[in-house]
């Protein structure tokens, strides 16, 4: 099995319809079974997406925001189908991005959703605030029944919405879940740090699969200043803050670093991880 995860910085980016299909292709090298993406955006007053039109897609849970033609995570299901490749998907905004994206996030998988979720993770819940928050998940028959969250961590150190706040918020809604949980995205909060993000979800018992890959590389996920980072905050040696996480023990057979130049061309400010866990079952 393959789950991988990406921040793709969608309609922002510069290029972008040429880093859609560069990422359209590494859907259809990999084909992982699950895949979660940050940053996915559409313009706020772009046409309605046909319904008709939205295969496979998992409307969320409580969630009554509309599809749009530019929908990144619409355009990437259309492209994968004509490629011949059928994902099952859901997709929820959050806020309002750069003052004209609806932003927010999208999980794919090759099994059927079963269910879907989604919930704040802020405090915040003002849709014209950037600091406001989301999670989102998807449940699948893996293993006898898996959820698959997506998130987009707020920063340790934020005063107004501080990281440790969000992330018990989530850890509220974990503590009713029975089946397997995967939660992965962009936290924002380097594993290079001590006593910071990185520790206190690991403080709750959740394992990082990066350290438990047979296989691995730097894990590095950024390797600049991005939006949201100052000058000085970004070691000279990158930042690893885009992570999968498991509660359960899981034999991974690798992590590897993707789209960063090296594996895959470059198609966001964050790079991605994908991780490939061995002997398992759906």
């Amino acid at each position: 099995m393959k789950i991988l995860t990406l921040n793709t910085h969608s309609l922002v980016e510069k290029n972008y319809e040429e880093k859609l299909l560069q990422f359209l292709e590494v859907i259809e090298k990999e084909e992982p079974d699950v895949f979660a993406l940050q940053e996915v955006n559409q313009t706020a007053t772009a046409e309605v997406y046909p319904s008709v039109m939205l295969k496979g897609f998992h409307p969320c849970k409580d969630y009554k925001g509309i599809v749009r033609l530019d929908n990144h995570a619409a355009r990437l299901s259309e492209l994968l189908r004509e490629k011949g490749l059928f994902y099952h998907w859901s997709w929820i905004s959050a806020k309002m991005g750069y003052d004209i994206y609806d932003e927010g996030m999208a999980i794919f998988s090759k099994q059927e959703i079963i269910e879907t979720d989604q919930f704040f993770i802020s405090n915040l819940q003002d849709y014209y605030n950037w600091k406001t928050r989301k999670a989102l998940g998807i449940k699948t028959a893996y293993k006898g029944g898996s959820w698959f969250y997506c998130v987009h961590m707020g920063w340790w150190k934020d005063e107004e919405e501080p990281f440790r706040n969000q992330w018990d918020r989530i850890e509220e809604v974990m503590a009713d879940k029975n089946e397997y949980v995967w939660i992965m995205g962009d936290f924002n909060s380097p594993a290079e740090v001590s006593n910071e993000g990185y520790d206190y979800i690991k403080s709750f018992g959740w394992k990082d699969s990066y350290l438990y890959a047979k296989q691995k590389d730097s894990g590095i996920t950024v390797s600049k200043v991005i939006d949201g980072w100052k000058k000085g905050e970004v070691n000279d040696t990158g930042m690893r803050i885009d992570m999968i996480w498991s509660k359960d023990e899981e034999n991974i057979a690798s992590s590897q670093v993707i789209c960063n130049g090296i594996y895959y061309p470059i198609v966001s400010d964050h790079y991605g991880v994908m991780i490939t866990i061995e002997n398992s079952h759906s």
